[in-house]
């Protein structure tokens, strides 16, 4: 039953970086709650928490006004605007970018969605289980391998991970498996990329054990008898899901990234672990293979999933179905609520006509700070969507790709000079940037020359957590800046904006590399 699904591990929401806005001098509504809900349920890279969104949405905005957002991400800015009653408009190149925006704004039925949940489990499970099921009739929760060999087994009993001492024959079986080519799943594209550990040979089988990769070709052939929003979510929770089922979850242990402590809580079950010398970790940026590293058991990764967004959509708060026009005519000319579109947000822009956007609220890429399709492409063939890289606005350390400084800084400052142009006069646009070197700031600063837009001021986003990416780089900054930019804006408008913002703690004038 649902009441029975496990949980598996992930840091702070799935493994993504917490952020949050600074402490502010007189304003504390906004501090960040943490992942919860719709924002706990997938990874997506680079994800900012709703509150950053939220306070900006607040402060900029009023009912019914239009919010464009060109570079979607995760898509919860998409969902914070209907739930504060703005109309919004957003794209992104990532097809599950897409997906997910889609999947907030219109999430299926949660009694639908409960049954359909029941209904995989009850077809699938014992299939999956039975792929790690050992000899004294205990099943594998997690599996540690030490490169190809196995040291460490354990199960789930009376709330606790409790590791095993199963026979060498048990050893051996689960280690001897065969390789499986999955049949369900479209080859990966990637590319020669140091940067992330990835070589364009990449494919599945290095990724995922046989048993993973059977468990997601089960999933996927009980997924396809649904349509519409259910298929969706399914679809989804499977994406969510498959981090923790592959071969990159990495081991905490007293010689690795941290010191456990006896009886330390597991996420992984729930509950303390018995033996306290190792966690589980979590898959993070990147296609690193740790040589130490668990095997997770892949219905587990999957319910886990499912009870986060069935809990999210039970808790959802919109009142009434959200409307989502199928074009972008359809959109300004009703009251539609929505209208998100996957391509290049530079072609996507020129539809739109000039003055009709209040805010733009945008978290572009940041320089080679994530390659996001790159990244996301386990995700899009899983699903079965495709990636059109060359359409993505990036610096890619992948050289076969082409995407370097000078084509970054040109097609952004291209992008944003049709946001100048979208814009509504005393229009605003928000940029969330953060970028390791002063070269990827150079758009930004040719901003004011290009358009009609002038540069307002800014605040930084603290971290409390570090990126693995961005931290260790040399020149990179440890936050995110909001930058705010004004479209013709009168001089009463500009006082009002920065009184607005200057409640904000560090709030200045200046520009962020002039600052640190």
């Amino acid at each position: 039953m649902l009441d029975n699904l496990q949980t598996t591990l992930d840091f702070d929401g799935d493994g993504a970086v917490s952020i949050q806005l600074a402490p502010a001098r007189s304003h504390t509504a906004h501090l960040p709650e943490g992942y919860k809900g719709f924002a706990n349920f997938h990874k997506y890279w680079g994800k900012k928490p709703i509150e950053a969104w939220r306070f900006l949405i607040e402060k900029l905005t009023e009912p019914d006004d239009i919010v464009l957002d060109p570079f979607l991400g995760s898509g919860l800015i998409a969902r914070e605007c209907v739930v504060q009653a703005r109309r919004f408009m957003g794209f992104d190149v990532n097809p599950i970018s897409i997906e997910l925006t889609k999947l907030y704004l219109q999430p299926p039925d949660y009694m639908d969605l409960r049954n359909a949940i029941y209904r995989v489990e009850k077809r699938v499970k014992a299939l999956i289980n039975a792929m790690y099921l050992l000899s004294d009739e205990n099943i594998a929760t997690h599996i540690l391998w030490e490169n190809d060999r196995i040291t460490r087994v354990w199960t789930k009993r009376g709330g606790k991970r409790i590791e095993l001492n199963p026979p060498k024959s048990d050893i051996e079986r689960l280690q001897s498996v065969k390789i499986y080519e999955p049949q369900l799943l479209r080859h990966l594209r990637l590319f020669d990329n140091s940067r992330i550990n990835s070589q364009k040979t990449g494919n599945f089988t290095e990724f995922f054990t046989p048993r993973a990769l059977r468990a997601i070709d089960l999933i996927k052939a009980e997924i396809a008898q649904y349509s519409g929003a259910l298929k969706r979510a399914l679809q989804l929770m499977l994406s969510a899901s498959v981090g923790q089922m592959s071969n990159m979850v990495f081991a905490i242990s007293k010689r690795g990234k941290t010191k456990s402590v006896k009886g330390k809580m597991d996420k992984s079950v729930g509950a303390p672990c018995e033996r306290g010398d190792i966690e589980v970790g979590s898959w993070v940026i990147g296609y690193w293979r740790p040589a130490q590293h668990f095997e997770i058991n892949a219905w587990n990764c999957y319910a886990t999933k499912a009870q986060k967004l069935l809990k999210a959509v039970g808790e959802a708060g919109l009142t009434k179905p959200v409307t989502m026009s199928p074009s972008l005519s359809g959109f300004i000319n009703t009251a539609e609520a929505a209208y998100v579109q996957q391509g290049d947000s530079e072609m996507l822009l020129k539809d739109i006509p000039t003055g009709t956007i209040r805010v733009i609220l945008t978290d572009p890429p940041h320089g080679d700070r994530i390659p996001y399709l790159e990244l996301s492409e386990i995700w899009n063939s899983i699903i079965g969507l495709e990636s059109n890289y060359e359409e993505e606005l990036v610096v890619s350390n992948a050289k076969a790709r082409g995407k370097d400084i000078s084509a970054y800084n040109k097609k952004l400052a291209s992008i944003f000079h049709e946001c100048s142009r979208v814009l509504a006069e005393n229009g605003v646009l928000a940029i969330m940037f953060n970028a390791r070197s002063a070269h990827y700031w150079d758009s930004l600063r040719e901003l004011e020359e290009a358009s009609r837009l002038a540069y307002i001021g800014c605040y930084p986003m603290a971290y409390s957590a570090g990126s693995i990416l961005q931290d260790n780089r040399k020149g990179g900054l440890k936050t995110d800046f909001v930058l705010l930019y004004g479209k013709s804006m009168s001089e009463e408008y500009r006082i009002r904006t920065i009184d607005t913002f200057s409640i904000v703690n560090e709030w200045t004038t200046r520009y962020p590399k002039e600052i640190y």
